[in-house]
């Protein structure tokens, strides 16, 4: 038996499922602890649900996810309307220090997988597939690389394995991102440099901004302009040799937006009003990613998947703890910025944010991290990934 959900119904059941999310974390003190993001514990537990359903009562749930997107690219939109250049201009550095771990960490994750593949008689780019391409590339960089694989190559169920680990990856990085940088943050006895101070000016800062009808709707629509511009510019630089995805379009016209109204008082950005606004949108749409993951179309490639995303998930661990928390000073921002690295390196930059603001929600602000992490994971990810990819496919092994 099918059940069939509109748009606003699927709306609906996505805020149910944060809901449940809240209720489970204030309950079970293992997800409060290990700072789990609401979104996966709802979207998690959701998923098994209908999982289960789906196996005994030959259930399945069809939802409509017209509003996923752009409440993805209303996320990335509330981050170029809270970027100024001046602070982009004090992270460079870190920035560029933070360029350098991804690009190393993509040639490991890809390397992890390709001898995870061999040592269990796979095709090499199934290695590939269950690297970077799906986990650090996400779901549409798996279905490009998919398909060329099946094409060039006739790899079996290579859409399906690609479409299992961006899904499966999007939940482990919300899952492990978390309970690693608290471990880091407990174990250093690390603070945040502005906790003190934001606790001293909060009465300061409430008076100023205040979130209230008006300030709200200017907010909200400065996002729908990034929607509609970044959609638009994306449609029509479409057909150049080099293009870029909607969501970077729509960050950089939030980017110009904020900047372009930072000295008019009436005109400028309401920081808090689209925090709050992005916030929304980035729960609502991790919700609804993990409410459409139907783990019964997984159980053939359940063995070597797990064996996969397994080797992943240490290596991941291993490497942020080791490399990413050192490189990045070995300080708060740096624990909290390994954290994001665990999000967007199996799943994305909206699960990355997601673990960050877990951790800043418990343990206090983090806007070096804020700054680092969402800019590494929209601008310059996938074109590293991109390179990274490439150079591997280069090699005799493959034949491309």
């Amino acid at each position: 038996m099918n059940l069939d959900f509109e748009p606003v119904q699927t709306l609906g059941i996505a805020i149910l499922v944060l809901y449940t999310g809240i209720f489970l974390i204030s309950h079970i003190g293992w997800l409060r602890n290990n700072d789990i993001p609401v979104p996966v514990a709802g979207g998690l537990l959701f998923a098994i649900l209908t999982g289960i359903a789906f196996s005994s009562l030959d259930l399945r749930l069809s939802f409509d996810m017209a509003l996923k997107e752009p409440l993805m690219l209303a996320f990335f939109s509330s981050i170029g309307l809270g970027a100024e250049l001046r602070m982009l201009y004090r992270g460079g550095p870190q920035l560029l220090v933070f360029a350098l771990v991804c690009i190393l960490y993509l040639i490991i994750q890809n390397g992890l997988g390709l001898l995870t593949a061999i040592s269990m008689d796979l095709h090499p780019l199934v290695g590939l597939l269950s690297g970077s391409i799906t986990l650090s590339g996400g779901h549409g960089t798996g279905i490009a690389y998919a398909q060329q694989f099946q094409d060039t190559s006739n790899l079996a169920d290579a859409m399906e394995l690609a479409m299992a680990c961006a899904t499966f990856g999007l939940v482990l990085g919300g899952l492990i991102g978390g309970p690693l940088a608290g471990r880091l943050i407990r174990k250093n006895q690390l603070q945040s440099d502005i906790k003190t101070q934001t606790a001293q000016t909060a009465g300061q800062q409430s008076a100023q901004g205040q979130i209230n009808p008006d300030n709200f709707l200017q907010s909200l629509f400065y996002v729908v302009i990034c929607l509609i511009g970044g959609t638009a510019l994306a449609s029509a630089m479409s057909d150049f040799a080099f293009t870029l995805p909607d969501f970077v379009w729509c960050l950089l016209i939030g980017v110009i937006i904020r900047n372009g109204t930072i000295f008019h008082r009436q005109l400028r950005v309401h920081t808090e009003s689209v925090s709050l606004i992005g916030n929304l949108s980035l729960s609502l749409f991790l919700a609804m990613a993990l409410m459409s993951l139907q783990l019964w179309n997984l159980i053939s490639l359940a063995g070597p998947l797990l064996v996969l995303l397994a080797v992943q998930v240490l290596g991941i661990l291993v490497f942020a703890a080791f490399i990413t928390f050192r490189f990045m000073g070995s300080h708060y921002d740096a624990a909290v910025i390994a954290g994001g690295h665990c999000g967007f390196a199996m799943g994305a930059t909206p699960t990355a944010v997601a673990n960050m603001e877990a951790l800043t929600k418990r343990f206090g602000p983090s806007p070096q991290a804020f700054l680092v992490v969402p800019l590494m994971g929209a601008f310059f990810i996938d074109l590293l990934n991109a390179i990274v990819i490439q150079g591997y496919l280069s090699l005799p092994l493959f034949g491309f």
